[in-house]
Order: C-alpha cells, then structure tokens, then sequence
C-alpha cells in the first residue's frame, strides 16, 4: 500500500497552466524517498524553521501536518507549541476551503478526508487564518522569484486570496516548506497564484525579494 499523498486531494484541470506533468514527476521523487531521508530530513527542517524571525515573533502561526513524501511537520509543531506559539491547523471544508482549529499536541489528531490528519479542537473558521503572523505552505516547488507550485486542489488558493483581500501590505509571512531539489528555476504560473516570501528545506532558508 503507498503513502497517503496529499497531491490526490485533486485532479489535473485542463486550465492548470501546464503544472501538471511538474506536480507528477515531484510526487514521485517524493515517494522514492526513504523513511530515514525523510525523518532526518524533518529535523533539518525544523532546525531551520525555528531560527526564523518571522517565526520567533509570530504570537499566532498557520501550519500543517505533513503527510506522505511531504517534508515531516511533526518536529516543528511541538516544538512551536512548547515555545508558547498558537499554532492553527486547517481543517478541510466540503466546500474545499480551509477551516482551522488550534493544534495541542499529537494526541489530538485524527484522520480526516483525503488523507489527512487535523486537529480536533474547536473550528475557529475560515477567517482565524487573518490572526496569523507566519503561514507555513505545503507545496511541491517553489522558483527563483518566489512562485510556489501548490498541490493542485485550490484550498490555500482560496486562503492566500482571502489574506490579500483582508491584509493588504500587511499580511503574515509566507513560508513554504519543501526539499532542497525543489526550489527550481521556473514554475508554471497562473493569474490566481500568490508568490511566498521564503522556502525552508532540510538544507536552509531561501528568501525572496517581493
């Protein structure tokens, strides 16, 4: 049986710019990793992530569980939650936007669609992402100039949207998590995308001038 894989969450649409063949081939070099290439990956990651100002400052920070061949989120949501840090998880909508509910600890997960793991405290609703001082991304690449390729379901689409509507010139930190051989020269782009301000992978941060 093959890992949960967030990149089945959607399907291909005819008008994705070309992102398509790029998101197939990153999802299978994730999958060809190994379980300890994985795990020392993540506490790479996390050493990295944590030594973010943008981080260090936020009193709120929107995060994920990683699952599949994502880099491993597990590390770094302990140890943002016992530094005192609210961390948000998003929590999966039929409507494919993202709820979010307050993560406090690993015990607290459960299954949820598409694979998922999400919190099972109080749904705070779609706007408490507004609260939030850093959002760390999933995604599959990111390019020179900060262009981040998502999975393809449209979910933080719709979140980044609604911080550029309702936080304009001031909205949190994007930060989008990734390995190291997925910071690449280019990504398909289309009008809706959002471009981040930093990468972090097990290798260190790149930032972006926006």
């Amino acid at each position: 049986m093959r890992d949960p894989q967030p990149d089945d969450r959607a399907r291909a649409r005819p008008d994705d710019g070309g992102k398509q063949p790029l998101r197939d081939r990153l999802t299978a070099a994730r999958r060809a990793r190994g379980l300890p290439e994985r795990a020392a990956a993540a506490r790479e990651l996390a050493r990295h992530a944590l030594e973010l100002p943008e981080l260090a400052d936020a009193a709120t920070v929107a995060a994920y569980v990683s699952v599949g061949g994502e880099p491993g989120t597990g590390e770094l949501l302990e140890a943002l939650r016992e530094r005192g840090t609210r961390v948000l998880l998003p929590v999966l909508r039929s409507d494919n936007d993202l709820d979010w509910a307050r993560y406090t600890g690993p015990d607290a997960l459960a299954p949820g669609p598409r694979g998922l793991r999400e919190a099972t405290g109080p749904r705070l609703g779609t706007g408490a992402v507004l609260a939030a001082g850093a959002v760390l991304l999933p995604g599959l690449a990111v390019d020179a100039a900060g262009w981040r390729l998502g999975r393809g379901g449209g979910s933080y689409d719709r979140v980044l949207a609604r911080l550029a509507r309702e936080r304009p010139g001031a909205g949190p930190a994007l930060v989008v998590l990734l390995y190291a051989d997925e910071v690449v020269a280019a990504v398909p782009r289309e009008p809706h995308d959002h471009p981040v301000h930093a990468a972090v992978t097990p290798e260190g941060v790149r930032r972006f001038v926006r």
